[in-house]
């Protein structure tokens, strides 16, 4: 059995480590508000222009521009957004798991990955896998400018026709303890299903439909990511907050229970040292 010095500092170290998680819990709550509010802000424009371009592409011929253009899956890119650090649950290991089940079902296909983050860029690393290109620290501070480099050159790879399809796999934030892992297609443009057959209402454009769509299908993109990255920002910074939180609890549930047992060896050892001093005096009486 543990003696009263061992267990003293057994909760000296049980209350450092809860003093770290309560405060990692403190700035993941102050980084999750922030988060929150950017990822509010931009899903319903990403969201309209999604729905803007799909409309569009239904209504114009796959020539009108080469994100348009349908090929078929032989080579796929994956762009897995992962976090740069742990301690915020199954956050990582969902996305990874999901990524490797992505590659086993398209595995007819050649998968090209493109890792941002460094949980998953470590993981893959250790794996025979293709990775194309890898970035560290885009979660750090998420910017447009990031988001638009990723874009640029997806798009250069996509356009000479080095990749056929672009996939997102990201933690979508649902709220602080939910994150949903989703996997979408970025490229080429989607199509509306069920409209070929009916009959399209014709638009006007106020330019050509070649200029518009060089102007706007690639904003589009750099739309997409910059939103994904948002998504798995705030994703992050909820998944550890309620990591932080539950650590936090088991500390103090552990701290109360080595305290309750440190008491009772503590008062075995008094009584004890009462039996032997009684005893000792009986012996000397008699």
């Amino acid at each position: 059995m543990a003696n009263i010095r061992d267990i003293r500092r057994r909760i000296r170290s049980a209350k450092n480590i809860q003093q770290i998680t309560r405060a990692m819990k403190f700035v993941s709550a102050a980084r999750l508000r922030k988060a929150q509010e950017r990822v509010i802000a931009a899903r319903p424009y990403a969201q309209q222009m999604l729905a803007v371009l799909n409309s569009l592409a239904t209504r114009v011929p796959e020539q009108s521009h080469p994100l348009l253009a349908q090929r078929h899956d032989n080579r796929i890119e994956l762009v897995v957004i992962t976090a740069d650090k742990g301690l915020c649950g199954a956050y990582n290991t969902n996305i990874l798991r999901n990524a490797v089940e992505f590659i086993l079902v398209h595995k007819e296909a050649a998968i090209d990955l493109n890792i941002l983050g460094r949980r998953g860029r470590d993981f893959f690393r250790r794996r025979s896998y293709a990775v194309r290109h890898e970035a560290i620290g885009v979660l750090q501070k998420v910017g447009i400018a990031d988001a638009a480099a990723i874009a640029r050159d997806i798009i250069t790879e996509f356009e000479s026709k080095k990749i056929d399809q672009v996939w997102l796999l990201y933690n979508e934030f649902k709220s602080v303890v939910q994150q949903h892992v989703v996997a979408e297609p970025l490229l080429p443009i989607r199509r509306l299903a069920g409209l070929e057959a009916a009959p399209l209402v014709e638009y006007l454009y106020d330019e050509s439909p070649v200029k518009i769509f060089g102007n706007l299908l690639p904003r589009h993109v750099e739309t997409q990511i910059f939103r994904a990255l948002l998504e798995a920002a705030a994703s992050e910074q909820g998944a550890r907050m309620t990591a932080m939180d539950a650590a936090t609890k088991n500390a103090s549930e552990m701290i109360d229970s080595l305290t309750l047992h440190a008491n009772k060896v503590r008062q075995a050892g008094i009584t004890k040292e009462l039996i032997e001093v009684v005893s000792g005096a009986a012996a000397a009486g008699s």
